[in-house]
Parts: C-alpha cells; sequence; structure tokens
C-alpha cells in the first residue's frame, strides 16, 4: 500500500513540477490525499510515517526542502 501511495506522490509532485493544468494537479493531491486518510483512519500507518515518506518523495522528484545560500552582504559577494 505504501508502493502505491509512492506513486501517487510521485504522480502529485510530478504534475506540478512540468506545470500541469489545475484540474490535473487538484485530481492527483485529491486521489494522494484520500488514500493517506483511509490509511491513517484504517491504522496502517501512523502521521510522522505519512510525513516521512511525503518528504522523501518530494525530495526526490523536487530536490530538498531548503537550500543553502551565501549569506555574506551583497557587496561582499559581489567583490
Amino acid at each position: 500500500m505504501l508502493r502505491e501511495l509512492e506513486a501517487m506522490l510521485c504522480d502529485v509532485f510530478t504534475v506540478r513540477e512540468t506545470g500541469a493544468v489545475h484540474p490535473r494537479v487538484s485530481h492527483a493531491r485529491g486521489c494522494a490525499d484520500g488514500y493517506m486518510r483511509a490509511l491513517l483512519d484504517a491504522g496502517l500507518v501512523d502521521q510522522r510515517e505519512l510525513l516521512g515518506l511525503v518528504a522523501r518523495v518530494r525530495t526526490r522528484v523536487s530536490g530538498p526542502a531548503t537550500i543553502e545560500r551565501d549569506v555574506r552582504p551583497a557587496v561582499e559577494a559581489v567583490a
């Protein structure tokens, strides 16, 4: 079941990244959200496990949530 959810999440992030039309993105999100709700309600997974899966798939498809930035002042960075 988690593999199926992983495929759904991959689809969600992929259609978002490719700029798909809103109905397509909404449908993908709705399917994944419903599936996660069913898994939670059935007691098959907990919220922490789902959040970890979502984070891993999002990182794989879209890259890390944060990136390192050069924090030097702009004048110093240009010089």
